[in-house]
């Protein structure tokens, strides 16, 4: 497994090697005793996987606050996105700084998504799934949201003049001005 750091400390793109024969390939896409050695201990408890039936459906950006914050680990199994974290920890020398990784099923690429970070993706491809492990249970009490396209982070989701398709929730979340985050910046570890 190949794990490279991204300009957000914390973010990481994790890329499992395949081993391909005549009839397809094989890819061990978690595995916790290597993901320690390398720093990445987590006990994930929750995985989820969601269905984007449309190209430019745009899902986030997202964050469950404590105390049932999640680290994630996003991957797409069928078609293509951009997958996106925003940095949103008080005090942190990235705040509001964003990074994205293009995910497909193709590639096999995966992104770690810590807590204290947004999380959103959008579709390239009709069809998409989106698989993605977490390491606390989903609570509704701690679910929380901030625009996709706040111009104070500047996301450039590749979409052009072309509106995404979105939830209602996700299309009247709040900016992230006067935003109370309830994340702190601990120093990068």
């Amino acid at each position: 497994m190949q794990i490279e750091q991204t300009a957000l400390p914390g973010v990481v793109v994790i890329s499992p090697r395949r081993f391909g024969d005549a009839r397809g390939w094989f890819s061990e896409t978690w595995n916790a005793a290597r993901m320690a050695e390398a720093g990445l201990d987590m006990g994930f408890v929750q995985d989820n996987h969601s269905f984007s039936a449309t190209p430019g459906t745009l899902r986030g950006l997202h964050y469950q606050r404590p105390p049932h914050a999640q680290d994630k680990l996003v991957r797409c199994t069928r078609g293509v996105i951009f997958d996106v974290a925003v940095d949103i920890r008080k005090g942190s020398p990235t705040y509001g700084k964003w990074v994205g990784e293009e995910l497909s099923a193709e590639n096999g690429r995966q992104l770690l998504i810590p807590k204290g970070f947004l999380h959103g993706f959008v579709t390239r491809t009709p069809d998409c799934e989106v698989q993605y492990k977490c390491t606390d249970l989903y609570a509704p009490d701690c679910d929380g949201g901030i625009r996709w396209d706040d111009p104070s982070i500047g996301i450039d989701w590749g979409l052009g003049p072309t509106q995404p398709v979105l939830s209602d929730k996700d299309a009247v979340a709040p900016l992230l001005a006067g935003f109370d985050s309830p994340f702190t910046w601990e120093g990068d570890k």
